[in-house]
């Protein structure tokens, strides 16, 4: 990356820089690789770790959605190398620098490798025979643009795929962004003052929204210290939620994840649900109504709003947001001169 810059920065300007920079940045380069062929033939895997893994579930729900058979996979999780080698394995890492990811990236031929990257010049861009970068674009420290900027990239390949083309809205959504942050900031910091006291959170999301409930989670973890969890709304409903005590439960989706919200609510605990569809929910329930935008854009102001959301549980609860609490010397290669 170019840089780090703070948490709040990186929010303020991110729905600009979305639409202004990495749009057409991104729309360019998904057109070239599309015409020369690469997007194309058995779906591709997507591999990255944490944030970047979870960047890549709107896409591929579209790309299935679509009846190509694409598939989302952990790069710490999996073994190496990745199923299916006529696939193309695209490498998911921000900083160009995730060793799980570079692994992972490493195994299948060359001509099979892509990459999605912050910067082209990286570890794991070094790797690819075809890649696709954000831009260079200068990120917070716990991702805010560089999330956003990935999924947005995941979501305009998907689109394009086997002859498709990235859907006519894209345009129209940095705006819409911004004016959700507007309209929804009481509704935010009600949210926010649910976590007062709060012990931990849940979130759950269905579909597209899945890597939603990922990120919040792993968000909260980075950036408040809140122990938190994402899941799926089936497996949530499976028995995860029977342990629901002093914590927020935060719902992203439409009737199934309203009807669950309203189960929680009704029992007395504090409960959040983010939707863009008609569903209904309980007076206590935290609604915040989104504008309606096609599955793998939605996922783009979720992520906005909880980042909002998030910041001002960090500033209730008194964290300090801008480092981490904890090192590790083996989840990132070092940086050489030019990747700096």
């Amino acid at each position: 990356m170019n840089g780090y810059i703070s948490f709040n920065a990186a929010r303020q300007t991110q729905a600009e820089i979305l639409g202004g920079r990495v749009l057409p940045h991104l729309r360019a380069q998904v057109s070239e690789l599309s015409a020369r062929g690469v997007l194309q033939g058995r779906g591709p895997v997507f591999t990255g770790i944490g944030a970047s893994h979870a960047a890549a579930a709107g896409g591929v729900w579209r790309l299935r959605d679509r009846g190509v058979d694409a598939w989302r996979l952990s790069a710490g999780d999996n073994p190496i190398p990745p199923p299916d080698g006529d696939r193309l394995v695209f490498g998911i890492s921000q900083s160009g620098r995730s060793t799980e990811t570079i692994a992972s990236l490493d195994s299948p031929h060359r001509e099979r490798r892509a990459a999605i990257v912050n910067r082209p010049q990286s570890p794991v861009g070094d790797l690819a025979a075809h890649v696709v970068d954000l831009g260079s674009v200068n990120d917070s420290y716990a991702s805010t643009l560089g999330y956003t900027a990935t999924a947005m990239a995941v979501a305009l390949i998907a689109e394009a795929w086997d002859g498709g083309a990235p859907d006519s809205t894209w345009e129209r959504l940095p705006e819409a962004i911004a004016q959700a942050r507007s309209d929804l900031a009481a509704r935010v910091e009600d949210s926010v003052n649910l976590f007062r006291g709060a012990q931990y959170a849940d979130f759950v999301a269905a579909g597209s929204s899945l890597g939603t409930a990922e990120v919040g989670a792993l968000l909260l973890r980075e950036v408040a210290r809140v122990a938190s969890a994402g899941f799926g709304t089936r497996q949530y409903l499976h028995g995860s939620m029977e342990s629901a005590s002093d914590g927020v439960h935060v719902f992203f989706g439409a009737h199934r994840e309203a009807a669950a919200a309203d189960v929680l609510a009704n029992a007395g605990h504090k409960v959040v649900f983010m939707t863009d569809s008609d569903a209904t929910t309980a007076a206590s329930v935290c609604d915040l109504r989104l504008p309606r935008f096609t599955p793998t854009q939605r996922p783009l102001i979720e992520a906005v709003l909880l980042q909002d959301f998030i910041e001002g549980v960090a500033g209730v609860r008194g964290v300090e947001i801008e480092e981490f609490v904890f090192h590790h010397d083996d989840t990132k290669v070092a940086a050489s001169a030019r990747d700096e």
